[in-house]
């Protein structure tokens, strides 16, 4: 269905929101991000819909520690945009069973995003001891695993996309 519409889950930084704002666009074809997918619906057989879309979003928080420990400049806040894109602006991402990845055929446009999601100040201390265990709990380090979960415990603010410029 090309016409289709799929809410994505962005994953993101400040700075990347920053640069959405600036130039009306964000992302590159290829780069990941999170949605609703075939595998994830099977490998969440008895959940619903709204289940499914909480799973997405936090795995793309998740993957915005990833980004966060990429730019150690980044203020220590995770960042998810959510967007409804067509269909056709994503192709397949990971095949894996319970995968919530698709991959961006072009760039994010502003004209697509719903709402922006970023961590509350409060949250700072426990994201920034969540980007630095990120590659330990990669490798499964239960220990640096638990510090990232610390991340997890704090919920991501909402932003209506007026908003979007007090925030970047």
């Amino acid at each position: 269905m090309p016409d289709q519409i799929v809410r994505v889950y962005v994953p993101a930084t400040l700075p990347v929101l920053a640069t959405l704002l600036e130039k009306g666009e964000t992302g590159a074809p290829g780069d990941p991000v999170h949605a609703v997918t075939p595998h994830l619906r099977e490998w969440y057989a008895e959940g619903d819909e709204e289940e499914l879309e909480y799973v997405a979003f936090t795995r793309a928080a998740q993957s915005a520690l990833v980004l966060l420990h990429r730019d150690p400049s980044a203020p220590r806040r995770r960042v998810v945009i959510s967007a409804d894109l067509p269909a056709a602006a994503l192709t397949r991402g990971d095949d894996q069973l319970g995968s919530s990845i698709m991959v961006l055929a072009g760039a994010l446009p502003l004209t697509a995003v719903a709402a922006v999601h970023v961590d509350a100040t409060e949250a700072e201390t426990n994201v920034a001891a969540a980007v630095d265990a990120v590659p330990g709990a990669i490798d499964g380090d239960e220990d640096a695993q638990f510090a990232v979960d610390g991340a997890e415990d704090h919920e991501l603010e909402w932003y209506d996309t007026t908003e979007l410029d007090q925030i970047a």
